[in-house]
């Protein structure tokens, strides 16, 4: 199948062009590097010794849009593209909805153009908002606290519209919880551009020196260690949930969302340890105040993903601290191009 992936040389999307590529589909990136490099796209080629298509573009951009679609003719879309951070979406939220909701809109229209009709939209457990009772299923209420979760949920309505008016469509709404972990290989990972908004790059840029302590935003939690708990899913696990969804979208229409989890959970001191155990030195940590839209648990019911996608996370903490450590340890600088 050929499968345009948008966002596809950032995190999740070049661990899941691997996935795609090891099934034999065929892929275009299209991605403007703001957040991601495309020096990862060479190694995707390099690891899968196979052809990656990429187009330098903005998914606002209705003209390059069209260009790809006429040249590339996809048959599905994966759609990474947009920006991701929770605490910064409360202080830039114009920018969020400007690229997470316009880019949505445009890409659909230019799919519309050329007759495409399947798409996989990684969307975010943050949709939820505060839970009324875990695990999260995929029936919970929807009413997320931040302006990023909001993003997420307003373009999983689009979609779900979308194929309404559409019978021949199909839309895979995949809820990630936390991706961690990087590709056995040690050649792609997780590489912010910035300071990291995620708890694992901050962790391994503490273990490796460049950063002095790691913040935890709040140690007041209702939990057992008064820390965060969330729900952390291996990389490769969720890359392969994609093409999972890919399948399904294929004999499937009309929306649906799929929780991608393990369903168990690990607070913010559960993951310093494992990490400083796959390390194998001590992670300094520091308590600062809680962050807002932030909230104490999260853990996902990943039943439906199990029965209706035929898919199941493998792999354990363990596996995530290692190959994280494995990736920053070996990439000091990740892909040395900010």
């Amino acid at each position: 199948m050929r499968v345009l992936v948008t966002g596809g040389a950032g995190y999740i999307g070049s661990h899941t062009l691997l996935e795609l590529m090891a099934q034999g589909h065929e892929v275009c990136v299209v991605d403007n590097f703001s957040n991601s490099s495309p020096v990862v796209l060479d190694r995707v080629r390099s690891l899968s010794n196979g052809t990656v298509i990429s187009v330098e573009a903005d998914i606002r951009d209705r003209a390059a849009l069209d260009d790809v679609m006429d040249s590339f003719a996809p048959e599905a879309v994966i759609h990474f593209a947009g920006l991701k951070a929770v605490g910064e979406s409360a202080v830039k939220p114009i920018d969020y909805y400007d690229v997470n909701i316009t880019g949505t809109l445009c890409l659909l229209a230019a799919m519309d153009r050329v007759g495409c009709t399947r798409i996989i939209f990684s969307s975010s457990a943050t949709v939820y908002g505060e839970p009324v009772y875990l695990p999260y299923d995929e029936a919970h209420p929807l009413a997320p606290t931040s302006v990023y979760g909001r993003t997420k949920l307003m373009a999983e309505e689009i979609m779900t519209d979308w194929t309404s008016a559409r019978p021949e469509a199909s839309a895979v709404l995949l809820r990630y919880f936390n991706p961690v972990g990087a590709h056995p290989s040690a050649q792609i990972g997780e590489d912010p551009s910035d300071i990291p908004n995620n708890l694992m790059p901050f962790i391994a840029q503490v273990a490796v020196g460049k950063r002095p302590h790691l913040s935890i935003f709040g140690d007041d939690y209702d939990t057992p260690d008064g820390t965060g708990l969330r729900d952390y899913i291996h990389v490769i696990d969720l890359a392969r949930a994609h093409v999972a969804a890919l399948d399904y979208a294929a004999r499937t229409t009309g929306a649906r969302p799929f929780n991608i989890g393990t369903g168990q959970s690990y607070s913010v001191r559960d993951m310093v340890a494992a990490f400083a155990r796959a390390a194998g030195r001590d992670i300094p940590v520091q308590i600062a105040p809680r962050r807002a839209g932030d909230i104490a648990a999260m853990q996902a019911d990943a039943t439906r993903a199990a029965t209706e996608l035929g898919w199941r996370a493998t792999h354990d903490l363990d596996d995530m601290t290692a190959s994280t450590w494995a990736w920053q340890s070996a990439n000091l600088d990740g892909y040395g191009t900010h």
